[in-house]
């Protein structure tokens, strides 16, 4: 399980996105990028964990582009997280050529795969896939 957790965005990893703030977790950064407001974004940034970090999210005014950049901001988050040199990068070149999926039993089909009855692992696994790519930069 621990394992497992070393790709979570809820582990902890200091990363940066915007004014020099510095956000506990990948978590934290992408909830408050979905605001444009800086204070909303200071909010998420010293709650105490990821899991209130999402919910804030959850609550925050969803900036206008949202959906055309999430994908991008959270590729810059996880290569912050996976730099090369980084025990992070390690565990996910350790990996090899395996598939990473985020699978969940929330129903979340857009970054990773459900394993509901219902939703019968579907999903676009776009976590499992922006990681994956990272290894792939990793390598080079």
């Amino acid at each position: 399980m621990q394992e497992k957790f070393a790709f979570s965005n809820f582990q902890a990893a200091r990363v940066r996105c915007d004014l020099g703030v510095e956000y506990p977790t990948v978590e934290h950064a992408f909830q408050a990028m979905k605001s444009l407001d800086g204070s909303e974004r200071l909010v998420i940034a010293a709650l105490e964990t990821p899991g209130r970090a999402k919910r804030a999210g959850r609550k925050v005014q969803l900036r206008p582009d949202w959906e055309q950049v999430s994908e991008s901001v959270m590729r810059h988050l996880l290569r912050q997280k996976f730099r090369a040199g980084t025990p992070h990068a390690e565990r996910l070149l350790a990996t090899g050529d395996t598939e990473i999926v985020e699978w969940n039993a929330w129903h979340d089909t857009r970054w990773g795969r459900c394993t509901c009855e219902k939703c019968g692992g579907r999903g676009e696994n776009r976590l499992g896939r922006a990681l994956m790519r990272i290894r792939s930069e990793l390598r080079r």
